[in-house]
């Protein structure tokens, strides 16, 4: 294919997901564009798979430059993160080449900067604090201005670019430890997992998130506020969480009757129906705030919810013009019950519930479509 056509990219990818479709599925093989990575547990196992990939390509009649291979290597440089079978972390190569940059001196500069260490904000601790003065200068109506206050929270963030830790790569037959804590200034969370390292058990850290609450929530109590935040963050880490042991560490005795509340006001209840799905797997431990740093902080340094946050969610203005109240009566209601009675299906299907079993006799007679869906 030459270069320069405009589908070409798309195109090569569809193509080449075809041809490994099979390991794809397996979970063994990652394909970024132009780049072919290999995962194995064993030596054994990544030798079979090395030989696996050229005798696909092979087929198809496509070739590969030994020049441009890499073999049996513990860590890879990925889209500016190094990867390895237990962490992830920032490639420092990538990080030097910005910290070697001037002072921004333009808001389109500022702006640039916060991008780039955006996307590595979860590697950085307190983010949300340290950037802050930094994106008021992003505000249009801002005068841009490099106060001492600017200056030194840039060059914090240029330190912690450069000191980020590794984040744990979570091991899925291991139990997670989901910690949340709220407050009037916004929801935070922070998931961990204890693996053992060097033959120790250590507890580390997966992922962070925060956010900012909306008017409304803020006038919630202590309690609502934190039911809110396990209701959040269980949405946001779904796909850490689902179908994995979890516990979930809080500093809310309230929490842990939301599953059972017996008389919950309407978005309560919301929110026990919400977090159902985890009742099998979800442990509710309470524990004193000292133990909630890695949340508590989040929290309480909640990063606004823009797009540069990853637990943005976009929020839809609805203006209303007008509202028009119209009274149904009751002759509406009775020509509904009357067209129960008349139509064939609604009436087989209203005496199978109240027979509340499957009865053979009744379900045969309904038309074909809605005995589809009766089986069902």
């Amino acid at each position: 294919m030459p270069f320069g056509i405009k589908n070409a990219p798309s195109h090569y990818k569809r193509m080449i997901n075809t041809i490994f479709l099979e390991d794809l599925s397996d979970g063994w093989l990652i394909i970024n564009i132009y780049d072919i990575i290999v995962c194995s547990e064993t030596w054994e196992n990544h030798l079979t798979r090395l030989e696996r990939v050229p005798q696909k390509l092979v087929q198809v009649n496509m070739k590969i430059s030994l020049k441009k291979c890499h073999f049996a290597y513990s860590e890879l440089n990925a889209l500016g993160n190094v990867l390895s079978g237990r962490s992830l972390g920032i490639f420092k190569n990538r990080v030097a080449a910005v910290l070697l940059k001037p002072m921004p001196q333009t808001k389109k500069e500022i702006q640039s900067f916060l991008g780039f260490a955006g996307y590595y904000r979860q590697h950085i601790k307190d983010f949300a604090k340290i950037a802050k003065s930094l994106y008021k200068l992003c505000n249009q109506q801002t005068v841009y201005e490099m106060t001492e206050e600017k200056v030194k929270a840039y060059e914090e963030l240029k330190n912690s670019l450069t000191n980020a830790p590794f984040l744990l790569i979570p091991d899925w037959k291991l139990p997670l430890k989901l910690y949340i804590d709220a407050c009037g200034e916004g929801l935070g969370a922070a998931l961990h997992q204890t693996q053992i390292i060097n033959a120790k058990p250590v507890e580390g850290s997966i992922c962070f998130i925060s956010g900012q609450i909306k008017p409304t929530e803020a006038r919630y109590g202590a309690s609502q506020m934190e039911c809110l935040c396990l209701v959040w963050a269980l949405e946001k880490l779904h796909y850490y969480l689902d179908g994995t042991v979890f516990d979930l560490i809080t500093d809310c005795n309230a929490v842990k009757s939301l599953l059972n509340m017996k008389t919950p006001n309407r978005h309560m209840l919301r929110w026990q129906i919400s977090i159902q799905e985890y009742r099998g797997n979800m442990t509710i431990v309470h524990k004193s705030g000292n133990v909630h740093k890695n949340s508590h902080g989040l929290s309480r340094w909640a990063l606004a919810n823009t797009p540069d946050n990853p637990a943005w969610l976009p929020q839809e203005e609805h203006h209303i013009e007008g509202i028009c109240v119209t009274e149904i009566g009751t002759e509406f209601f009775n020509q509904v019950k009357e067209s129960y009675k008349i139509d064939k299906n609604c009436h087989i299907l209203g005496q199978l519930l109240m027979k509340d079993c499957k009865d053979p006799s009744l379900s045969s007679k309904l038309d074909e479509t809605w005995k589809m869906a009766y089986d069902e």
